[in-house]
């Protein structure tokens, strides 16, 4: 389905989400661990994340083979990501990390406040997927197909889940989205790849996904 909402409306459907009201985050205390195996390809991002892991405060529990831990206990949330990817600064986010090497395989986090205490307060689960994709996780002119949606319980907290392709002229990102409600923050993660490497990225991005969870 091809995306063809107004700049208007995709500003009224990111207010009704909260995106234009972005929480800030002062001292953060982020706890890292990471694990794998360097192949040839893996070294320059072994390089980048030794840099990163170096930096970091403290270290949380050992991750699986093959993926880096984050454990936020400020802002309460917790993800795995795939070994090697480097931390980036991007504006509006809480935390994002990217390959080095491929640049649409990323993973950010993004906080904003809320008067809901539970994402289900938004809606139901395919109408709150429809608009996030169509009108808040992509770009204006993107052709948004929406694949699949789920919801999980867990320890208190509803999780719905996305999964949907972007398209422009230049690449097709295929992307996974986890979003949640708590204590007055709208939590997303989204991480995705180039549809061209999607099988190969497939089960580590939604590793990913199904490991975001909220600390309290």
């Amino acid at each position: 389905m091809a995306l063809k909402a107004s700049c208007s409306s995709r500003q009224a459907s990111a207010r009704a989400f909260g995106y234009q009201r972005h929480l800030p985050t002062v001292g953060r205390v982020v706890r890292c661990h990471a694990t794998g195996d360097m192949g040839r390809r893996e070294f320059l991002q072994a390089a980048s994340a030794a840099v990163l892991l170096s930096a970091s405060p403290a270290f949380a529990a050992k991750a699986p083979k093959g993926y880096s831990s984050v454990e936020d206990l400020q802002d309460a949330y917790k993800f795995l990501y795939p070994f090697g990817w480097q931390e980036v600064a991007v504006k509006g986010a809480d935390v994002v990390y990217k390959d080095v090497v491929e640049p649409l395989e990323s993973v950010s986090v993004t906080l904003t406040a809320t008067d809901k205490n539970d994402i289900t307060e938004f809606g139901g689960l395919d109408t709150v997927a429809e608009t996030l994709a169509k009108d808040v996780l992509t770009a204006p002119g993107t052709e948004v197909k929406l694949i699949s949606t789920s919801q999980r319980e867990l320890k208190g907290h509803n999780y719905y889940e996305i999964e949907f392709t972007a398209t422009n002229p230049r690449y097709t990102r295929h992307q996974l989205a986890v979003v949640a409600c708590n204590n007055g923050t709208f939590y997303t993660l989204t991480t995705g790849a180039n549809e061209r490497r999607w099988d190969k990225m497939k089960e580590k991005l939604q590793t990913t996904v199904r490991s975001f969870q909220l600390l309290n």
